[in-house]
């Protein structure tokens, strides 16, 4: 592959992955992401982008998760024309997702203009919802292992990640050479989802690291959270479950829904306010081969939990008291509905926030599972004094050692692994482990930085 590739997010921290692979007769974006956490970061969503976006000839998404599609609406809105290719999955999920995420975008720019907490006087979205549709006519999909032609003598396939729903790693390959980018990679024992299919080997390997530092513990998540929500039912509290809408939501109420199946979980009303997790549930349904919930065991998940559709409803759970859980968006407390709830509930320590999922650096999520007891919410200070536990067990991502045991079934060593979409200290543990245990030449690559493949 006579080809160049460039890292341009995802390489010094766990978001916003987008790498550019240009061969001098086409350009490619793998994954087109947002940058989420620090400050520092996101800033890097509203910088130009690093290439004119009308120079780009097509883009293959991993999935549906937006540090990997997020910023697409803007790629699209200031002039990208061409293709993206994604599975079936990843585009149904994408049409729920995208526009939402626009939503959430116009309505904290919203509050930051009416709450004065801006530093901007006239604070504007990074995209609008009207963006997000915009670029869903983008959107191709294609078959697993389906040969997709990206220009002269270049190809993608998308191979099962397990993870989430339609997700994928991408394999692109010109002249008998290939770079495989995991994408999230999913785990071999997840509820959820099938396993990630074993590395099939590379010319180059890149690589996510979000748990390239540890190991998930070897416990089963429903005692916990069993032991959790009967504590704080007992002290008539509010649980609070943030969780990622595609992925986490549906993995806790399958957990919630066999707990009540036998018996372990109290009558207490379950309420699922995140509109986009109740707009997925038909494409779970649509995409039975690609997960382990049995049709019966879908509706039972869904029966357990109250939907919560509009905003006065949303705005009336925060009056009601407990006992109640409370299962709602987003899994790192960056926005969405979950805050109204933190802020009505956190102040309180009858209740309790439990966490679980990865947290970037940044965010509140991480805030609060480093132990602050104040959080900035729309402008305000709010102490929490709710209870916060973590039970990281129910992550949909491969950890260290599920990562190299799927490395360890390449018939050959790639010529060079490059890790990427960690935290510093995750990325170099694991490019440590890979160097070590594996004897293969692997790296951490720069912001920025230019390799050829």
């Amino acid at each position: 592959m006579n080809a160049q590739l460039r890292f341009l997010g995802a390489a010094d921290t766990v978001t916003g992955s987008r790498y550019l692979i240009d061969t001098g007769a086409a350009r490619i974006l793998v994954d087109c992401g947002l940058f989420q956490g620090y400050k520092v970061l996101r800033n890097r969503n509203r910088a130009p982008f690093p290439v004119p976006p009308e120079s780009i000839d097509a883009i293959v998404l991993s999935h549906a998760h937006l540090d990997h599609s997020g910023y697409l609406p803007a790629l699209v809105r200031d002039g990208f024309t061409g293709p993206v290719y994604t599975t079936a999955g990843t585009s149904e999920l994408a049409a729920v997702m995208l526009p939402d995420s626009g939503y959430l975008l116009e309505e904290e720019a919203r509050h930051a203009a009416r709450g004065r907490w801006s530093k901007h006087p006239h604070p504007t979205p990074l995209y609008t919802v009207d963006d997000a549709r915009r670029s869903l006519d983008r959107l191709r999909p294609v078959g697993f292992d389906e040969e997709v032609p990206l220009g002269p003598e270049l190809t993608a396939r998308l191979v099962p990640a397990g993870h989430i729903l339609g997700a994928a790693s991408v394999r692109i390959t010109s002249a008998g050479r290939t770079a495989h980018f995991t994408g999230d990679l999913g785990r071999p024992d997840d509820p959820l989802m099938l396993p990630p299919r074993p590395f099939e080997g590379a010319t180059t390997l890149i690589t996510e690291s979000t748990y390239g530092d540890r190991a998930h513990a070897d416990v089963d998540p429903e005692p916990l959270l069993a032991t959790v929500i009967d504590r704080v039912v007992k002290r008539a509290g509010v649980v609070l479950i943030p969780a990622f809408a595609v992925g986490r939501t549906e993995t806790i109420l399958l957990h919630l829904s066999r707990l009540r199946e036998q018996g372990r979980l109290p009558e207490v009303p379950v309420y699922l306010n995140s509109p986009m997790a109740i707009n997925v549930t038909a494409i779970y349904q649509r995409h039975r081969d690609e997960h382990r919930i049995t049709p019966a065991e879908i509706e039972r998940m869904y029966a357990l939990a109250t939907p919560v559709h509009d905003v006065d409803e949303s705005k009336l759970l925060n009056l009601r008291g407990g006992p109640m859980i409370i299962v709602s968006a987003s899994g790192m407390l960056t926005g969405g509905r979950i805050l109204h709830h933190l802020a009505a509930y956190g102040p309180d320590p009858r209740n309790a926030v439990i966490l679980t999922g990865f947290q970037a650096g940044g965010t509140r999520g991480a805030a609060l599972l480093g132990g602050a007891r104040s959080l900035r919410i729309f402008g305000e200070d709010v102490p929490i004094r709710a209870e916060v536990v973590n039970i990281d067990t129910m992550s949909a991502h491969a950890d260290a050692d599920e990562l190299l045991s799927w490395m360890r079934a390449a018939p050959a060593a790639p010529e060079q692994v490059f890790v990427t979409h960690g935290e510093p200290a995750a990325a170099d543990r694991l490019r440590v482990r890979i160097t070590r245990e594996l004897g293969w030449r692997a790296r951490v690559p720069e912001q920025g930085e230019r390799v050829e493949l």
